[in-house]
């Protein structure tokens, strides 16, 4: 993609309205500085000192924090947080992302807030290092009045937006936002809005999931199709025939090798990694990808170029540690000159 491309389908960000329809969990990462260990006197075991604690949208928040990184203009979300306190800082840290619509976002009694709580050891000189993570989330079953209402949201929201990303993070069906009945609202809103762009990834496969655009890795699609994850012809022939049978384009992030995308009437494409420049952490990964994919194909951008996106993305998360992090457009267009640069 050359440069005048990139700015043809950047520039038209600003302008778009995305949806985020899922589990909005917040990040808490708790920095422990060895230096001020200590030994409890009551128990005898050792005492983590938090000098400071850092709090931001994590999972379908992941996606809205890389969306507002790359400067969309509206960012509708869909989903719920406890009558709590990780509610209350949810909510601010939601509402101090530019462009974020919070009204089908709501606090509920009878939920808890998810929350990934992660500690930290710093040391000066040295990434940090994660301990165990500390999760808290919902067992029971989602009721279903909330899901009702969480349903009708999204139908609501879909006619509002040029693209709808769902992200379901719970690890038991029917407990997180993404219902059954989410799922069958996100169906009719594209039967309703057909040229919508719909991108459906979740935690335990979309196996579940109605005829929508898929964004998986390819372990979820050996496992929903049975195709060998290790093999790229099969990755493709087997997205391309998911792709003909959903009607909407699928996506196959294949970790350092890259990403693969197949539409309905087209050939798949792959779009390889970049090089890794140093230490990486993964997490956060499949999140800017999904962001980046959505936001291009929104402002008409190729299967392709919405790939290449995608993986300078990918590229630029990874290389930032102790955090989930984003990738601006400023750093997006800094990485594809460079990649230029050197293929040239």
């Amino acid at each position: 993609m050359n440069a005048d491309r990139f700015c043809a389908i950047t520039e038209r960000y600003p302008r778009l309205r995305l949806g985020v329809v899922g589990d909005f969990f917040l990040d808490r990462y708790l920095l422990i500085d060895p230096a001020k260990a200590e030994t409890s006197i009551e128990t005898g075991l050792a005492v983590y000192n938090v000098v400071e604690v850092r709090a931001q949208p994590g999972a379908a928040g992941t996606i809205l924090n890389n969306l507002a990184a790359l400067g969309v203009g509206e960012i509708h979300i869909v989903g719920y947080c406890g009558d709590d306190g990780e509610g209350y800082e949810l909510r601010r840290a939601l509402a101090a992302q530019p462009g974020v619509i919070l009204q089908d976002f709501l606090t509920v009694g009878s939920r808890r807030t998810p929350v990934y709580c992660k500690p930290l050891i710093i040391k000066a000189g040295q990434p940090p290092r994660e301990l165990n993570r500390l999760d808290s989330k919902n067992w029971t079953k989602t009721p279903e009045s909330l899901s009702q209402d969480l349903a009708f949201r999204l139908f609501d929201v879909a006619g509002q937006v040029d693209a709808l990303l769902l992200l379901d993070q719970v690890d038991l069906p029917e407990t997180g936002v993404v219902t059954a009945l989410v799922r069958e609202a996100a169906q009719a809103a594209l039967r309703e809005h057909k040229a919508l762009v719909v991108l459906a990834d979740s935690r335990r496969g979309l196996n579940e999931f109605p005829p929508l655009g898929f964004k998986m890795n390819a372990a979820e699609l050996g496992r929903m199709t049975g195709a060998d994850a290790f093999e790229l012809n099969a990755v493709k022939a087997c997205s391309a025939q998911l792709a003909r049978r959903n009607g909407q384009p699928v996506f196959v992030t294949l970790a350092e090798r890259g990403i693969l995308g197949a539409l309905p009437d087209q050939a798949p494409e792959h779009v390889p990694a970049h090089p890794i420049r140093g230490p990486i952490d993964i997490v956060g990964a499949g999140d800017a990808v999904t962001a980046n994919l959505a936001a291009a194909l929104a402002a008409g951008a190729s299967i392709r170029e919405a790939m290449e996106l995608a993986m300078a993305a990918a590229s630029l998360v990874i290389h930032q540690l102790g955090t989930t992090g984003t990738a601006s457009l400023a750093q997006i267009a800094e990485l594809q000159a460079q990649a230029a640069s050197t293929a040239s």
